[in-house]
C-alpha cells in the first residue's frame, strides 16, 4: 500500500495533506460532515491500507465481516462525479465517482455510484448502486 504521512498530499485529491484531510477522520478524531466526504475519506482508507476505518465506516446492514484489500493494487487518483444530497442537513446521499489504480499487468478504474446515510450524526456507506 502506499507510504502515506500527514504531510504528504491526501490521496482523496482535495489537494490538503494527509494530516489535514483524511487522517484525522481515519485516526477518529473527526467524522465525515458530508457523504462526500466520507467516500472521499475511503477511498485515501483503500490507498492506506486502512481495512479498520473502512469497516468502520460501512452501515452494519451491508458490512462484511471482514475485508482483504490486494497488496498488489495501488489507489492512484479519485474523480468526484456527482453528488446528491448527503450535506450535513441531509440523513441519505449519494456519490458517483472513478477510482483509478495501478497493479500488475497495468492500470484500471472502477466506477461506482454509492449510497450513504447519516445515523447518530455519522455518516455510514451503505452499498454500491448499480
Amino acid at each position: 500500500m502506499a507510504d502515506i504521512t500527514d504531510g504528504t498530499r491526501c490521496p482523496c485529491g482535495s489537494g490538503e495533506t494527509y494530516g489535514n484531510c483524511c487522517g484525522p477522520l481515519h485516526s477518529g478524531e473527526r467524522t465525515a460532515g458530508t457523504a462526500e466526504q466520507l467516500m472521499r475519506s475511503r477511498f485515501s482508507a483503500f490507498a492506506v491500507g486502512d481495512t479498520g476505518y473502512l469497516l468502520a465506516s460501512w452501515h452494519p446492514s451491508t458490512r462484511p465481516a471482514s475485508l482483504n484489500l490486494d497488496p498488489g493494487q495501488r489507489w492512484t487518483r479519485l474523480d468526484v462525479l456527482a453528488t446528491t444530497g448527503g450535506s450535513p442537513f441531509h440523513t441519505t446521499g449519494t456519490v458517483e465517482f472513478r477510482a483509478h489504480y495501478r497493479e500488475e499487468g497495468g492500470r484500471g478504474s472502477m466506477h461506482e455510484r454509492s449510497t450513504f446515510t447519516r445515523e447518530g450524526g455519522r455518516w455510514l456507506y451503505v452499498r454500491a448502486d448499480e
